[in-house]
């Protein structure tokens, strides 16, 4: 596997810029209320639709959790923009035992509290208009191994254009507990209940 490099000159830096380059891209950024556990780490699951996920997860990271962004990336992914290593990517090969030594370098991660660790738990791209998240058992091996405090927070992110060319974003997110209290199939499930309550939600949104 492939370990993160972080430097934090570069990864403040680069937070700046891509939050600049979203304001061009996007009309809207739009966070719902939310509030991190202080003194905790944290496991940022979010569902993977796009391009974007990775970048928006070090948006969240640095303006609203406040937390040292790492985020795990496909090895094949990461080679191709190794300069994403410097800010927090480290790799992850699924078809290799390796995956393993991923997971646990992942929980050591976590045991820091100013880390917070994103990892797509579909494992793959899935349309955004889903209304399901499979989880993949990779995840309860990573809960396993995490030590120290750690909060689990699922984020689903939604676009939607309404009257402009440029699309919403609109990131919800929610607390599924602390990792060593919820058990694999319980944050399937709560991570599954909410998604579904998000996207009702995104029906009446503000725009």
């Amino acid at each position: 596997m492939i370990p993160a490099r972080r430097v934090n000159l570069f990864s403040n830096w680069f937070a700046k810029y891509m939050r600049y380059r979203m304001r061009k891209a996007f009309n809207r950024l739009e966070v719902m209320p939310f509030t991190p556990k202080p003194g905790h780490s944290i496991l940022l699951l979010c569902n993977h639709f796009s391009w974007w996920d990775g970048l928006w997860g070090n948006f969240l990271s640095y303006w609203h959790l406040h937390r040292k962004l790492y985020i795990m990336m496909q090895e094949d992914h990461l080679q191709k923009r190794m300069l994403l290593n410097l800010f927090g990517g480290f790799s992850i090969n699924r078809q290799s035992r390796e995956m393993i030594k991923s997971l646990q370098y992942a929980a050591g991660l976590l045991a820091t509290p100013e880390n917070l660790v994103v990892v797509f738990p579909q494992g793959e791209l899935v349309s955004n208009h889903t209304t399901e998240i499979k989880v993949e058992r990779g995840i309860e091996l990573l809960l396993r191994n995490i030590k120290g405090p750690c909060q689990i927070v699922y984020n689903c992110a939604l676009i939607d254009y309404f009257e402009s060319l440029k699309p919403s974003v609109y990131f919800h997110l929610f607390d599924c507990g602390v990792a060593g209290e919820v058990s694999f199939g319980e944050l399937s499930e709560k991570i599954n209940t909410f998604h579904k309550q998000a996207l009702a939600a995104q029906v009446n949104v503000e725009h």
